[in-house]
């Protein structure tokens, strides 16, 4: 289910679907803290804080359909902290269980050299066992935990950060 992808930086025409497909993961209470769909307007500002040789915002095709999505996020906003950013995996539900989010982890972390990137963060809620172990897997480390910060559905839950140094 691999075989022809490609990635590529996203365009503004691309937030529709990236917008989708996060919206798409909502309902599972794994991947986000937004409890309710977020609008392709919302996500102007935060589309926009990516550059193509900073903060890559990178969209994953597979035959010419939109399957995932993939973005460094600055971490905290001050310059102390450009080596370091927090990484976002996000796939289409008919592409999950099949390899794309390690594709994808492997392609990042190849990238940060270029980018500057020496520390890389994920924010993984604890309940999220697959996100976890995908992590995990490549080396990823528990750097925090902030136990019951986020409450979805009336269930406190923990926001794990795990963090690997990459240069």
């Amino acid at each position: 289910m691999l075989d022809n992808l490609s990635i590529r930086d996203a365009q503004m025409d691309d937030l529709a679907a990236i917008v989708h497909i996060y919206n798409s993961t909502i309902p599972s209470r794994l991947v986000t803290a937004d409890t309710s769909p977020v609008t392709v307007q919302s996500r102007e500002a935060w589309f926009q804080e990516h550059t193509p040789d900073f903060r890559p915002l990178w969209i994953v095709e597979q035959h010419g359909e939109i399957c995932a999505w993939f973005s460094f996020q600055s971490f905290y906003g001050r310059p102390a902290y450009n080596a370091t950013a927090e990484v976002s995996i996000y796939i289409d539900e008919r592409y999950r269980g099949h390899g794309l989010g390690k594709y994808l982890l492997e392609r990042a972390m190849e990238a940060c050299p270029e980018l500057g990137i020496r520390s890389l963060l994920g924010f993984i809620f604890g309940h999220n066992e697959p996100s976890l172990a995908l992590f995990q897997r490549y080396g990823f480390e528990q750097w925090a935990c902030l136990p019951q910060v986020a409450e979805l559905d009336g269930i406190e839950r923990d926001l794990i950060i795990v963090g690997k140094r990459v240069g």
